[in-house]
C-alpha cells in the first residue's frame, strides 16, 4: 500500500469524524436558535430539559468529538512508516559530488607502525562515511577507499600482525596468537583456538577469489595438537564452523573446512571497498588484484605518489575545495613509505609548492626514515 493512499485514507477518516460530530453539533445549535426566535418553543423546551439532564454526557460528547477530529487530523499529516531493511547507508554514497578521485603508485602503506601493504598501483575514490560530509585525514573513520582497480601485495607476517592487532584483538575472539608464513606455495597459519580450551592449531591453504569478490582460503591440511584436526573434531564433537562462527569474527566466515575473508572488514580503517579479482602467492607475499583493469586510470605522473582530486578534503586545519593535491615521495629510489597516523610529521619534514592554478604539491619524507618520537638526536644534551 502506497504512503499516498494511506495519507488519503487518514484524511478521509478525519473528514468522517468531523462530519459526524459537525452534523450533531449543528443540530444542537439549530435547536438553541429556535428557542431564541420562539419558532419551536415546545421542541426547544424538550431539548432544554434533555440537555440539562444530560449536560455531562453532552459535554463529554463534544470533547470527544474535538479530540477525535484533532487526532485524525494529525494522523493525516504523519507519513506512513516504511520498514527499513539492512544497514542504513550514507545518502551521499557513490555520489560524484562528494567522491575524491584517488590514485596511488609505488606506495608502502602502513596499517600500523610495523605492518604494511605495498600498493603497486591503485585507482579509486575516497568516499565519506555516514555522518561525514567529506573525507578527513585526521579521522580515519570518516571515509573509506572504494577501489576501481588495484594491485596490492602484503607479506604473510604483516597480514598476521594486522589480524592480531585488529581482527583477533577482541576479547571474545576464538583465535589468538596467529602467525602466518608461506611454505611450498601455501599460506600456513598457526595459532590457538580458545572456544574449546586452548588448542594449538595449524592450517595450510591455497588462495583464490570467490564469485562474490572475497578471498577464499581453501584448506589443504588442518592439524590441532599436531594431530589431523578431523580426528580431534570427531573426538570433541566440534566442527570448524563452530570454532569460527559466522558473525563472531567480522569479515571471516566458514564454508565447510574453508575460510572466506572479506577485505572490506578484516582490515582497519580507512576500510577498503572492492571486489577481489585475483589472488596468488609470490615469494613470501600474497598478491591481490582488485576490480577491473579497464577501470584503471592513466598515471598522472612518474615516481612514487598519492594523488587526490575533486570535491572537498580536510587535513589538519586546511579544508580544500575542488581538491588538487599530490603527496610526492622525497626519495624516489624506493617506495613511498606512508603512515596516515603520522602524516603531519611526514609533511612537516618535507616541503610544499603551490602552482599558479592552486594545485598543491607536497614533498613528504618516508615514514620509515623519520626519527621515532622520544628518540633524542645523537650528541644532544
Amino acid at each position: 500500500m502506497s504512503s499516498r493512499f494511506i495519507m488519503q485514507s487518514r484524511a478521509s477518516l478525519a473528514d468522517s469524524y468531523f462530519s459526524r460530530y459537525a452534523i450533531q453539533l449543528i443540530g444542537t445549535m439549530s435547536l438553541v436558535n429556535e428557542e431564541k426566535t420562539g419558532d419551536a418553543k415546545i421542541v426547544a423546551s424538550a431539548q432544554d430539559i434533555r440537555l440539562k439532564k444530560n449536560w455531562r454526557l453532552t459535554a463529554s460528547f463534544l470533547w470527544r468529538g474535538i479530540l477525535a477530529g484533532a487526532w485524525c487530523s494529525m494522523l493525516a499529516f504523519v507519513p506512513a512508516a516504511v520498514p527499513r531493511v539492512g544497514p542504513q547507508s550514507n545518502p551521499r554514497e557513490g555520489d560524484s559530488n562528494v567522491a575524491v578521485q584517488t590514485q596511488m603508485q609505488n606506495v608502502k602503506y602502513h596499517f600500523t607502525e610495523s605492518a604494511t601493504v605495498y600498493i603497486k598501483m591503485l585507482s579509486g575514490e575516497l568516499l565519506p562515511n555516514e555522518g561525514s560530509e567529506f573525507p578527513v585525514f585526521d579521522n580515519k573513520e570518516s571515509f573509506r577507499l572504494s577501489i576501481g582497480y588495484a594491485e596490492i601485495d602484503i607479506a604473510a607476517g604483516d597480514l598476521a600482525s594486522v589480524f592480531n592487532s585488529y581482527l583477533f584483538a577482541r576479547a571474545n575472539s576464538p583465535l589468538k596468537g596467529v602467525s602466518m608464513s608461506i611454505e611450498n606455495g601455501h599460506l600456513k597459519i598457526k595459532g590457538k583456538l580458545h572456544d574449546v580450551g586452548t588448542i594449538p592449531f595449524e592450517t595450510e591453504s591455497t588462495l583464490s577469489p570467490t564469485d562474490d569478490g572475497k578471498l577464499l582460503l581453501r584448506t589443504a591440511k588442518v592439524k590441532a595438537l599436531h594431530v589431523p584436526v578431523k580426528g580431534i573434531m570427531n573426538l570433541f564433537g566440534v566442527e570448524i564452523a563452530d570454532l569460527i562462527r559466522n558473525g563472531k569474527l567480522p569479515g571471516i566466515e566458514s564454508r565447510g573446512d574453508d575460510l572466506v575473508l572479506d577485505p572490506s572488514l578484516v582490515f582497519p580503517a580507512p576500510h577498503l571497498e572492492g571486489r577481489v579479482a585475483g589472488a596468488r602467492i609470490e615469494g613470501n607475499a600474497i598478491v591481490l588484484t582488485f576490480g577491473d583493469k579497464n577501470r584503471a586510470t592513466k598515471a598522472r605522473q612518474a615516481g612514487n605518489y598519492m594523488s587526490f582530486r575533486g570535491n572537498r578534503l580536510r587535513f589538519g586545519k586546511l579544508t580544500m575545495t575542488d581538491v588538487d593535491m599530490t603527496l610526492i615521495d622525497m626519495d624516489p629510489t624506493d617506495p613511498f613509505d606512508f603512515f596516515l597516523d603520522r602524516y603531519k610529521d611526514q609533511i612537516a619534514a618535507g616541503y610544499s609548492k603551490i602552482s599558479s592554478n592552486s594545485a598543491l604539491r607536497i614533498f613528504a619524507k618516508d615514514f620509515n626514515k623519520m626519527k621515532k618520537p622520544g628518540v633524542a638526536t645523537k650528541g644532544a644534551n
